[in-house]
């Protein structure tokens, strides 16, 4: 399978002043196509560091990161920029809806950007909400969306852009269970037809429906296991 992403011997160091703090370091890993892979670990353990590296949110302090082939560890910002609409999506806990923007206009923001026509772009967040079964909410806002909605509509902007890579992170945090399990199946379904995606989450629950867990420690991969039930403590 393709190789979606490479770190080679990544190091991330935040200056604080009079202290350094490393929050990665000599991070090597590779991830394909097609995989479905949990980071989990303690706070503090680096993960959210890697999901910000992985998402073209910040660069490393050495050590090289390759997104589909392509080196995008020296990539001024505007560029990094473009990476990140152009190759990745993203599901947040907190879902990051626009507030006054509707389901329709949410979904169609990573097009705005690429030179879409109008007719074109509103076709495809039709099709992708039709696809989360939102197609009776396309006018509405979020705040008169229900949480399981708006990360319908999050998980729906997430592939508005044809991307290579979805990182989600705590993508269910804020939902109760039945509603967390909706939409862990929609991600099973994603995978199922290919899509990679890279979840960081503190959910054994979320964990096990990954084939591969990526456990972080002190800025560090402490253990990486390939499987696809994972029973983690």
């Amino acid at each position: 399978m393709n190789e979606i992403v490479r770190f080679e011997d990544v190091l991330k160091v935040y200056d604080l002043g009079k202290v350094q703090v490393k929050a990665l370091v000599d991070v090597t890993l590779t991830i394909s196509e097609g995989e479905y892979v949990a980071i989990m670990g303690p706070s503090g353990s680096g993960k959210s560091t890697l999901l910000n590296l992985l998402g073209c949110l910040d660069r490393p302090t050495a050590g090289s990161y390759y997104l589909g082939g392509v080196d995008v560890s020296e990539m001024d910002d505007d560029s990094m920029s473009a990476t990140r609409n152009e190759m990745l999506g993203f599901v947040f806990q907190s879902y990051n809806l626009i507030p006054q923007l509707t389901v329709l206009e949410n979904i169609e923001v990573p097009l705005y950007y690429q030179g879409i026509t109008e007719w074109e772009s509103c076709r495809r967040a039709e099709v992708l909400a039709a696809r989360m079964g939102l197609q009776e909410r396309l006018q509405h806002r979020p705040m008169e969306l229900s949480g399981g909605q708006q990360q319908r509509v999050a998980i729906a902007r997430a592939l508005a852009n044809d991307p290579i890579l979805i990182l989600a992170d705590e993508p269910t945090g804020n939902l109760d269970s039945a509603t967390g399990r909706d939409v862990l199946g929609l991600m099973d379904e994603l995978n199922a037809e290919g899509k990679t995606l890279i979840v960081v989450t503190h959910d054994t629950d979320v964990a096990r429906r990954a084939r591969r867990l990526i456990r972080m420690k002190d800025g560090r991969v402490e253990h990486d296991e390939i499987t696809g039930k994972v029973a983690v403590s």
